[in-house]
């Protein structure tokens, strides 16, 4: 098992920045990709940015591109989203994932390919 605690939401004005973090813990060698996703009301979960920890090659959604990094301490350890120029499109609640072997031969943009979940932290952009 893994355990994810995620941290680092808030509310903040357009333009903005956050930095959301993401601690693992438990069997951690298990783990090939993390990410974090985003749920608003009304709409589906989706995916804002993830990375294969080992290669730490990352893939961004085109919405967040050039205003969202993903980063890792040690390869599945702690995963980072530093969030710049925020929008208040940007505001959901967001959690981080991590996952084995689903999310490596699959398409790792789709939520069932993670295995764990965080609680999730709310991020808030006024306008």
């Amino acid at each position: 098992q893994v355990q994810l605690v995620e941290s680092g939401g808030g509310s903040v004005q357009a333009g903005g920045s956050l930095r959301l973090s993401c601690a693992a813990s438990g069997y951690t060698d298990s783990i090939n990709c993390m990410g974090w996703f985003r749920h608003a009301p009304g709409k589906e979960r989706e995916v804002v940015a993830n990375i294969y920890t080992a290669a730490g090659v990352t893939y961004y959604v085109d919405s967040v591109k050039g205003r969202f990094t993903i980063s890792q301490d040690n390869p599945n350890d702690t995963v980072y989203l530093q969030m710049n120029s925020l929008k208040p499109e940007d505001t959901a609640m967001y959690y981080c994932a991590a996952g084995d072997t689903l999310c490596f031969f699959g398409d790792s943009r789709r939520p069932p390919m993670y295995n764990y979940w965080g609680q999730g932290t709310q991020v808030t952009v006024s306008s």
